[in-house]
C-alpha cells in the first residue's frame, strides 16, 4: 500500500479527475489525501464523496494586475508553509498534480524532500503550471496526440482526462424525472463549466422565448453566483430550470438531446462518457487559447461543432436545426461512444503504483 497526496483544486476541472484519480487508487488499496481550494466550488463537490479525504489549503490564481499577482505570490508562500505540515503528517510516497494554483507548492515540497511526483494535463494546449513544473516531475501524462518538447520523452506518457466513476450514461427517462423535464419535447442543456459563464447565460436567458416557442425544454447551469435574474423569469411550458450548480452531472448529460457549452477539458470528457452531442462555444480568453484546441479535438471526434462567441448571434437557428434531427444527434452520440472506448486513462494506475514504489535500494536499507 502506497500513500498518494493528489493536488486537484480550484475549479471543478481540476478537482473531478483528482478524485477519480482517489477512487482508483483506494479501490486498490492505496491512502489517499487530496488537496483542495477553499472556493465554494470545491467544498461543494468534495461533499459528495465522504469516503474520501480532503485537506483545504491557502491559495490564490495568478492574476496580472500587481494587486493579484502579490496576492498570489503571498497565497503561495503560505501554501508552501501548509504543504510542508502535510508532508510532515502524511509522509506521502507520490504526489499528483493536476494543474492549478494547489499543484505548485505540493510538488516543490516533493522535490526538496525526494519524493517521486507527477503531472496530469487534461487540456489540448498544456497548461502554465505543466510547462513550468514540469522539469520537477518524474512522470507528465499529457492527451494523446499532445507533446512537450521540452521535456524528457522518457517522463512523458499519454492518458485520458481520469473521469469519476459517477459519470455513465443513463436511461434518458429515468433522468428528466430527476428534474421533471418532459420526456417527448428535446431539452437543451447550457453549460459554463464549474465557475459558469455570463455569455452563455445570457444567451440562453435571451433565448427563452424562441426555444419554449419551438417546443424546446431549457436547463442552464449558471455558477454560483451567477444565477441573478433568472429566477425573475416567468415558468412557464416548456420547462426551465437555472441551477446555480449541478451535483448530477450524469444525468443532466444524460437528459440532454443538445448541449452549449464551453470546452473546459473536464466537461468535454464527461460528454463524452455519456456521449452528449455539444455545440461548443470556446471561452476567448481562455489561457493560451486552450478551449479553443479542445474544442477542435471533440469536433474531430465527431461529438458536435464549434461555434466562435462571435457567432452567437447565430447560434439559435443551429440548435433548433439540430434538435430537429435526431438522426444527426444520434450519429453523433455513437461517435461519442466509440471515441468513449478509445480514449482510457486507467493505464496510469499501475504507471503510479511504480513510481510510489520504494526503490529496491530504499527497500534493502529498511
Amino acid at each position: 500500500m502506497s500513500r498518494f497526496l493528489i493536488a486537484a483544486g480550484g475549479t471543478g476541472g481540476h478537482l473531478a479527475p483528482g478524485i477519480a484519480l482517489a477512487e482508483a487508487l483506494r479501490e486498490r488499496g492505496h491512502e489517499c489525501l487530496i488537496l483542495i481550494s477553499r472556493k465554494q466550488v470545491d467544498a461543494r463537490l468534495g461533499a459528495r464523496y465522504p469516503a474520501l479525504r480532503f485537506a483545504a489549503m491557502p491559495g490564490a490564481g495568478l492574476g496580472a494586475s500587481p494587486v493579484a499577482f502579490a496576492r498570489f505570490v503571498g497565497s503561495q508562500v503560505r501554501a508552501l508553509a501548509f504543504c510542508r505540515g502535510i508532508f510532515r503528517r502524511e509522509s506521502p510516497d507520490a504526489v499528483v498534480g493536476f494543474g492549478g494554483f494547489t499543484s505548485a507548492p505540493a510538488l516543490l515540497v516533493a522535490r526538496l524532500r525526494g519524493v517521486p511526483g507527477a503531472l496530469h494535463e487534461s487540456n489540448r494546449v498544456p497548461g502554465r503550471a505543466v510547462r513550468l513544473l514540469g522539469r520537477l516531475a518524474r512522470r507528465v501524462y499529457l492527451p494523446p496526440g499532445v507533446d512537450l518538447p521540452a521535456l524528457d520523452p522518457a517522463v512523458v506518457r499519454a492518458a485520458a482526462m481520469p473521469v469519476r466513476r459517477e459519470i455513465q450514461r443513463l436511461p434518458r427517462a429515468a433522468a428528466r424525472a430527476r428534474w421533471g423535464f418532459d420526456d417527448a419535447r428535446p431539452l437543451l442543456v447550457v453549460l459554463g463549466g464549474s465557475q459558469g459563464a455570463s455569455a452563455l447565460n445570457a444567451w440562453a436567458s435571451g433565448q427563452r422565448a424562441a426555444l419554449a416557442a419551438a417546443g424546446v425544454q431549457l436547463a442552464v447551469v449558471t455558477g454560483p453566483g451567477k444565477e441573478a435574474g433568472a429566477e425573475s423569469l416567468p415558468s412557464g411550458d416548456p420547462k426551465a430550470v437555472f441551477l446555480p450548480f449541478c451535483d448530477q452531472m450524469a444525468a443532466l448529460l444524460s437528459a440532454a438531446d443538445l448541449v452549449v457549452s464551453r470546452a473546459g477539458a473536464g466537461t468535454l470528457a464527461e460528454m463524452v462518457r455519456c456521449q452528449t452531442p455539444a455545440l461548443l462555444v470556446p471561452f476567448p480568453q481562455a489561457a493560451d487559447n486552450h478551449q479553443a484546441a479542445n474544442a477542435e479535438h471533440f469536433a474531430r471526434l465527431g461529438g458536435g461543432e464549434v461555434v466562435p462567441q462571435t457567432g452567437l448571434g447565430a447560434l439559435l437557428p443551429r440548435v433548433l436545426q439540430l434538435l430537429a434531427a435526431p438522426a444527426t444527434l444520434a450519429e453523433y452520440a455513437l461517435r461519442l461512444a466509440a471515441a468513449d472506448s478509445a480514449l482510457r486513462w486507467e493505464g496510469i494506475i499501475p504507471d503510479l503504483e511504480a513510481l510510489a514504489a520504494p526503490s529496491p535500494a530504499a527497500a534493502a536499507a529498511t
